[in-house]
């Protein structure tokens, strides 16, 4: 139950985000939830990867490198979902940056104990 409400809330972020950026397209709720999932698996399986490959650059740009990694996750999966288009490289770093923090935002809304 727990994973259904945060992939609605993911998914409910993604249009919010969507709707906030002018370079990014998402066609709607379906793509929404697609995106959700496909941003999850990439975020659980490459992510952990590439964060251990880049380290030492992590550790140089005292972890600001994540934001370039995430926003290359942003833009593989553009390429995977149809329906969901970023307009670069800049729109994918906005779009990371702002979907965590509406994230963040709507998860606390909802369950402010934790």
């Amino acid at each position: 139950m727990n994973i259904l409400i945060k992939w609605l809330i993911l998914a409910a972020s993604i249009l919010i985000t969507a709707k906030l950026l002018p370079g990014v397209v998402v066609t709607g709720l379906w793509t929404a939830l697609v995106l959700a999932i496909v941003l999850g698996l990439i975020n659980a399986i490459l992510r952990p990867i590439l964060v251990i490959l880049t380290l030492p650059i992590n550790i140089l740009t005292l972890g600001l490198f994540t934001l370039v990694i995430n926003a290359l996750l942003v833009m593989l999966a553009s390429s995977i979902v149809k329906g969901f288009e970023v307009g670069g490289f800049i729109n994918a770093l906005l779009f990371s940056i702002i979907l965590s923090v509406i994230s963040f935002v709507i998860s606390k809304v909802l369950d402010p104990i934790k």
